[in-house]
């Protein structure tokens, strides 16, 4: 009967999926980027440019980037990113985000920020273990309103467009030297051990989880998973 019972246990085990101890944190975390997401598109005088945001190869959003005491005179953030794949948009992958405070005049105690990857250098380096703003990825201040286009050579090469909200004012913001970088603890607990940011946003492993939904339909129709399992 013992050894039916440690039998069983491992079937049990086996059958559940690695990525399903997906933290409160983490699901709110999908569910602010979606709110914050949403309510940058929807704006039609003073939010995200549709055209631009049509040309995105991946979109960033981070929720309440704010103080925090460990980085001294700095900034702090934790949000999600999704790419596009042949099949529609990837499953989130969770980043982190960090900037001293240098030339980051943001205003407020806390902001929202939107990052447009435009083009594949961009993703091939943000899906890197770490990448600096400004260094390994050109960054420029993005034109709001729905109907604005980027009008200036800086904005047309740049390799990200980046759009900030602190106190419900949209503004363009100075992201220079800052660094984004997976964060790889929540990763895990969505997606399993050994599954990297890069095999999620390329659509190569990884299932979208249920807390996801909603940032996934903030971005656009598409599917809810990509095509690898864990």
């Amino acid at each position: 009967m013992k050894t039916v019972c440690i039998a069983l246990i491992g079937l049990t085990s086996y059958a559940v999926p690695a990525g399903a101890e997906l933290s409160a944190a983490e699901a709110n975390r999908l569910k602010a980027a979606a709110t914050t997401l949403h309510e940058l598109r929807a704006a039609p005088d003073n939010g995200i440019s549709d055209d631009l945001f049509k040309k995105a190869e991946c979109v960033a959003v981070l929720p309440g980037v704010k103080k925090a005491a460990f980085v001294v005179g700095g900034e702090y953030g934790k949000g999600v990113v999704s790419c596009r794949t042949g099949k529609g948009w990837s499953a989130p992958a969770f980043m982190e985000m960090e900037k001293g405070s240098a030339g980051f005049q943001i205003g407020g105690n806390e902001t929202d920020l939107v990052l447009l990857v435009m083009n594949r250098t961009g993703m091939d380096k943000l899906l890197g273990d770490k990448a600096t703003l400004g260094g390994d990825l050109t960054v420029a201040a993005g034109p709001v309103g729905r109907n604005a286009t980027a009008a200036t050579d800086a904005r047309m090469t740049a390799q990200i467009l980046a759009y900030s909200r602190s106190k419900g004012v949209f503004a363009g913001i100075d992201l220079s030297g800052g660094s984004l970088r997976p964060d790889k603890d929540a990763n895990a607990s969505a997606y399993g051990k050994g599954v990297t940011a890069r095999e999620v946003l390329n659509g190569q492993k990884g299932t979208a989880p249920p807390a996801a939904a909603s940032f996934l339909r903030a971005l656009g129709t598409g599917p809810t998973s990509t095509a690898g399992k864990k």
